[in-house]
């Protein structure tokens, strides 16, 4: 463990230092994460001043789930989206030959070799989004901590859905545009679920679980308690077995793999 801490602490480091070269970077990224946190809320004010209510969730509330939003969107910029999208580059031109012999974890490689400073500002807008929620809400800043654990759960269910379609690009090269698609059905996670239609309710939570990724966390941070304890177990088990099954499938698709030189 202490090896692969040390070799994490390598890589994260060397990446953020080969990054801030380019600083005018974190400018487009401030103001990328500006128009995208503006754009949620303006989408919310239009419901709540045209008198709409999302199945009951206040302003403030439908804002704390945006918020859990926006973290999520920070951990896929910062570390999805410039390491799993690569794999397809890998197998294209050959460069996971080298990772398979390296004497490390090939997944551990594949999923965490580049850490992403620009993600900072989403990170940095979602968590002022969840302050301001709570605040409005009087609730103690001690529900965010009370959340956490759900949004890790999060993390962990959305890295494994990405890790699965990314190992499908041992077999289709170009399998990385459904990534993309993944992203635009989770952008539903920026409204609670509650608000959608029935249907749509039930596929974002037992096909696509985009409940579990946003508004099981709100809810502990709005104080909706209510069979938290019974999503958050569910949500947790959903997480590990999608990273449980992530490995095996990697394992699986590398038996299929014939290296560039083959």
């Amino acid at each position: 463990m202490k090896r692969y801490l040390r070799l994490l602490a390598l890589f994260w480091s060397t990446s953020v230092a080969q990054e801030m070269e380019y600083r005018l970077n974190f400018l487009l990224a401030l103001l990328s994460s500006l128009g995208s946190a503006a754009g949620g809320l303006f989408g919310l004010s239009l419901f709540y001043r045209a008198g709409h209510a999302l199945s009951g969730w206040t302003y403030p509330e439908a804002v704390a789930v945006l918020g859990v939003f926006t973290l999520l969107q920070a951990f896929s910029r910062a570390l999805l989206f410039p390491n799993l999208n690569r794999i397809v580059d890998h197998v294209q031109y050959g460069t996971l030959d080298f990772i398979l012999l390296k004497p490390v974890d090939s997944q551990f490689w594949i999923s965490l070799r580049i850490l992403s400073p620009w993600a900072l500002p989403d990170a940095l807008m979602g968590s002022l989004l969840l302050m301001w929620a709570t605040w409005q809400l009087k609730r103690s800043f001690l529900s965010l901590m009370g959340a956490l654990p759900a949004i890790l759960a999060g993390i962990l269910i959305l890295y494994g859905l990405w890790f699965f379609l990314a190992s499908l690009t041992i077999w289709f090269v170009k399998i990385y545009n459904v990534t993309y698609v993944l992203q635009s059905f989770l952008e539903a996670g920026r409204f609670p679920i509650g608000a959608y239609p029935a249907l749509f309710r039930w596929f974002f939570t037992f096909v696509l679980p985009v409940a579990f990724l946003t508004t099981v966390p709100a809810r502990q941070v709005v104080g909706r308690t209510a069979g938290h304890v019974g999503s958050l177990v569910m949500a947790w088990g959903l997480g590990l077995l999608l990273f449980a099954g992530s490995r095996m499938f990697w394992r699986f698709a590398l038996r299929f793999y014939t290296s560039a030189s083959s």
